[in-house]
């Protein structure tokens, strides 16, 4: 049998229906290699935030060792991706790594007759989402110029209260807290408030 250990292995993952699914050849160590320099960290920093030792990071990233599933459960925390992730080459040619922390609160405000918007990872520019929390002050679709509608699509997720979510095709529908909806944005919508008390929810919308 031919020796195959400088090789990189074929991973393999299980579907839900239980057939195994290939995937094909990655090298681990230069996707580790990738990540950590997409994060501008050196290798005794990226080794701290995986709780490893630098030695066995710079094995890991050489091809010298194999890392346990323990040590690549870590490797994956630290770079703060999933297992998965970790196995899965990106789909363009560049890692850009980006990162925007946003605190509670710390959002950039938009205020509106119906909605006070708070932008999320408002730093970041050129992104493919847009993403903010919004408290409804509308109670009454009377309150709105018309259907609010744009390009793309949205996720909407109510994080406190009531409302009563009302589209241009469909019937209204009441939305409590954990419910969520994913909709096409040019189809005219509008959200108002039903619960004593004005409701929070979280909107995602896609810019591309």
């Amino acid at each position: 049998m031919a020796d195959d250990s400088n090789q990189p292995s074929l991973i393999r993952m299980a579907r839900a229906d239980g057939r195994d699914v290939p995937i094909a050849p990655l090298m681990l160590g230069q996707r580790v290699r990738e990540l950590r320099k997409a994060r501008n960290w050196t290798l005794a920093e990226a080794a701290k935030q995986a709780g490893l030792a630098r030695s066995t990071l710079s094995k890991i990233e050489n091809e010298q060792m194999s890392p346990t599933f323990d040590a690549v459960k870590k490797l994956a925390e630290g770079l703060g991706i999933s297992v998965p992730q970790l196995f899965t080459a990106p789909a363009g040619e560049q890692v850009t790594g980006r990162l925007s922390l946003t605190r509670a609160g710390e959002g950039k405000p938009h205020l509106t007759t119906t909605y006070e918007h708070e932008l999320l990872a408002p730093n970041l520019s050129r992104k493919q989402m847009l993403p903010y929390r919004a408290r409804i002050r509308a109670r009454d679709f009377a309150e709105f110029d018309g259907w609010v509608r744009h390009d793309g699509e949205e996720f909407l997720y109510v994080l406190s209260g009531i409302v009563r979510f009302f589209t241009e095709f469909y019937e209204p529908v009441e939305m409590r807290r954990g419910d969520s909806a994913y909709y096409d944005a040019a189809m005219g919508h509008n959200v108002i408030s039903v619960s004593q008390e004005d409701a929070v929810i979280l909107w995602v919308t896609s810019l591309v």
